[in-house]
């Protein structure tokens, strides 16, 4: 299906062949995740099991989520509208209520999480939908991806209703559902699926800015949460300040690993692919890998800084090595699609963090803190002179 108006569209963005911008806007909407982020990497803090493991990992997603179907919306739609902006303002409130119910989603706010997360994802869909009208092309699409967030939000209301394990299941099954569904074209009965041109449109240079921002958002909270850390320190020992030089170290290294050169190339090839609203679609999916390793390590270094010659436990090594094995594992996935294969770098990356495991149960946090950050700056130089390497070959190669 070509993307091509039946019937005229109010607010959508203007395609004139240049890439759209990232505006203020979008970006102060971020500041709602930002907080999101902060609040998922206490959580982990502070309860360190298995089962806050998985359930924190629920509650990226659905942040997530929620962040990327709207992120597509200002794809198309043009944020310097009212209309849109407002409909924005709207996420971001009911989004405040969201993030700040996310300690207790677990407990007695299940319900308030869920419902402030339906109302976004559901309230932003048929507003999407009042704003095409019935004949636009893309109001198929936007039908579909309705159908599916109305299947998904009976799943999180039910959880919502529930405890323990149903709550779990209920939840689970709501982040497969618009995870998934948006591989196989929001398949429905009636309503059919959609295909790769009902996203031809899709400007690939704004999507992939959007993550980018996204990461910088996630690396920003965990400079502020190491940074507050330290603040909160009754007395500023050797360790702790060692362990705060340990921390930002890491963060900078986990910073060029991403945006040395592959987010250039990401933008670059998002904007050339034949399909370029498939390509964002990879973004997005492997995007959600990669900040996942951010919170992680955030979580690491407050507890690094807090209890730097604190000896290690099972629970502390999945994660202060886990965090950083999770965002290597998400870059590389991610310059696979960028480049087109997993890099070198990232593969001994992951083989060191794996030698350092049984190492990191025979000593304290800021040891075991200081080699994973070693590890981060390896992969990074590495990565950095490889792809620099590799810039200069192909300009001889082209002078020639």
């Amino acid at each position: 299906m070509s993307i091509e108006t039946t019937s005229p569209a109010r607010f959508l963005r203007e395609r004139d062949g240049h890439e759209a911008r990232v505006t203020y806007v979008e970006l102060f909407f971020d500041l709602i995740y930002a907080f999101a982020v902060t609040q998922l990497s206490h959580r982990l803090v502070h309860d360190l099991s298995a089962v806050s493991a998985l359930q924190t990992l629920i509650l990226w997603f659905a942040v997530w989520l929620g962040w990327q179907y709207t992120c597509w919306v200002t794809n198309w739609f043009d944020p310097e509208r009212i209309q849109v902006r407002l409909l924005l303002f709207a996420v971001m409130l009911i989004g405040m209520v969201m993030a700040a119910s996310l300690p207790l989603a677990w407990g007695e706010r299940g319900l308030v999480f869920a419902i402030s997360y339906v109302a976004i994802q559901v309230g932003r869909s048929l507003v999407v939908l009042g704003f095409l009208g019935s004949r636009h092309a893309l109001t198929a699409n936007f039908r579909r991806i309705c159908g599916w967030l109305v299947i998904s939000g009976i799943a999180w209301i039910a959880g919502g209703l529930l405890d323990g394990t149903p709550r779990f299941a209920c939840w689970a099954v709501a982040v497969l559902c618009e995870y998934v569904s948006p591989m196989f074209g929001f398949p429905l009965p009636i309503l059919g699926r959609s295909s790769a041109a009902d996203w031809r449109t899709t400007e690939g240079g704004h999507i992939a800015e959007r993550c980018q921002a996204f990461v910088i958002l996630a690396l920003g909270e965990s400079v502020l949460v190491t940074g507050g850390t330290l603040s909160d320190l009754a007395a500023w020992s050797a360790p702790a300040i060692i362990a705060f030089l340990v921390c930002f170290a890491g963060s900078v290294a986990m910073w060029w690993v991403y945006f040395d050169t592959s987010s250039s190339a990401g933008s670059h090839a998002i904007s050339r692919a034949s399909e370029p609203g498939q390509m964002a679609a990879y973004f997005h999916y492997v995007h959600v890998v990669l900040i996942a390793g951010v919170i992680v390590s955030a979580a690491a270094d407050d507890l690094v800084i807090l209890h730097p010659p604190e000896h290690i436990s099972g629970s502390t090594a999945w994660l202060l090595l886990g965090g950083p094995a999770i965002y290597v594992v998400g870059n590389g996935l991610y310059k696979r699609v960028v480049y087109g294969s997993f890099p070198l770098s990232h593969w001994i990356g992951l083989a060191l963090l794996a030698l350092v495991v049984p190492f990191a149960f025979h000593t304290d946090l800021l040891m075991t803190g200081g080699l994973t950050t070693a590890v981060m700056i390896v992969v990074a130089a590495w990565e950095s002179i490889s792809r620099r390497s590799s810039a200069r070959g192909v300009e001889a190669v082209s002078a020639e």
